[in-house]
């Protein structure tokens, strides 16, 4: 299995979404673009998503063996992946992003070519241009880092550290007129479910908030994020 881009897409119990999301991608994508279902070992719906994969060309699917959380399968996959598809660029999106514009993963391209590393992104009519809900990176990134999210968080506050990132190293696009729409509660899109509580909850907001806080540091010169900063700033020189 190769790809140019390769979009990974964490999910648990909601193998509804993933049908709509593979069809969205059949539907929009003009690229060699696969979506990878990135699923927990222990979710009840396994068998479901196993079904959906078989009955779909453009898919494939990752059961995370490691931490359970979001983040956990997102890296999990990328480092699967990564050494043996060989991706141009890999993305994230939520199991409750729809991709509305045809070509979208064309534009994704396009512009990462263009800038040989960087990170982009596209309107998710929910926040816009102020963070990337789903986001496509040049390979050599996720390469240099070793993950495409930091660990230490659980869910929340990744879109933040693309954002930082990016602009930290001067190589982020946001495309406004590229239309991956986040299809989420607080937008009044979809029912507030069990998995949408609990990654919600004070305390995962609280709890992802102190990590990410921690991985800027104090004083911003000794944090992680500079240092990745930096690693990325070595890759476009």
């Amino acid at each position: 299995m190769g790809a140019d881009l390769l979009v990974i897409v964490p999910t648990r119990s909601r193998p509804g979404a993933i049908a709509e999301l593979t069809e969205a991608f059949r539907n929009t994508c003009t690229s060699d673009t696969r979506l990878v279902a990135a699923v927990d070992q222990t979710d009840p719906e396994l068998p479901a998503y196993s079904a959906i994969v078989r009955s779909a060309a453009n898919i494939d699917l990752w059961v995370n063996q490691g931490t359970p959380t979001m983040v956990g399968a997102l890296n999990s996959a990328a480092a699967f992946f990564l050494k043996t598809a060989f991706p141009y660029a890999v993305g994230f999106m939520g199991d409750d992003h729809r991709p509305r514009t045809k070509g979208w993963d064309r534009s994704y391209l396009e512009t990462l070519r263009e800038m040989g590393t960087g990170l982009v992104y596209g309107n998710d009519l929910l926040q816009g241009e102020r963070i990337p809900t789903q986001v496509a990176m040049t390979a050599d990134i996720p390469r240099a880092l070793g993950h495409i999210a930091p660990t230490r968080l659980t869910h929340l506050f990744v879109d933040n550290y693309w954002r930082d990132l990016g602009k930290g190293a001067n190589c982020i696009r946001y495309l406004p007129d590229v239309i991956v729409e986040h299809v989420h509660p607080f937008a009044g899109k979809a029912a507030m479910d069990e998995g949408y509580h609990r990654v919600n909850a004070r305390t995962m907001y609280q709890q992802d908030a102190a990590a990410y806080a921690e991985y800027i540091g104090k004083d911003y010169a000794h944090g992680h994020l500079l240092s990745d900063i930096e690693k990325v700033q070595e890759l476009r020189k």
